[in-house]
């Protein structure tokens, strides 16, 4: 009976692992390469079976973005930009806020000081 009850956690065990492992694929689109071999790690996994998951997340988030990039590009050959302006410039104000300022280098020795930012004497 014990020889069954630990068959049975260590058959849990792999199967949760193995959920994981799996959830990951979906998931692993949206991460990073070092996040994934991380979370492998904990599964003591060979070599070849985490840089195969590593290659399909790779391939995975690739599909997705080109998915993604096709999809808003079809969308965006719809719209008439010159009407999509005039309407939002009818619709609200605009405000702006900026600053800009322009700062010398220092390159002290080519004929220009510290408080001359034009190099003009």
């Amino acid at each position: 009976m014990t020889q069954k009850k630990e068959k049975v956690e260590k058959d849990s065990g792999f199967s949760d692992a193995i959920k994981k492992v799996v959830s990951i694929g979906v998931g692993a689109a949206f991460m990073t390469e070092d996040a994934i071999k991380s979370f492998l790690s904990e599964f003591q996994l060979p070599k070849d079976i985490v840089s195969g998951i590593q290659k399909n997340a790779r391939t995975a988030k690739a599909d997705f973005l080109e998915m993604i990039r096709e999809e808003l590009s079809k969308k965006f050959e719809k719209v008439d930009g010159r009407k999509f302006l005039d309407e939002l410039l009818e619709k609200y104000d605009v405000e702006v806020k900026a600053t800009f300022s322009f700062k010398p280098k220092n390159k002290k020795g080519e004929g220009q000081k510290d408080d001359d930012p034009i190099g003009e004497e």
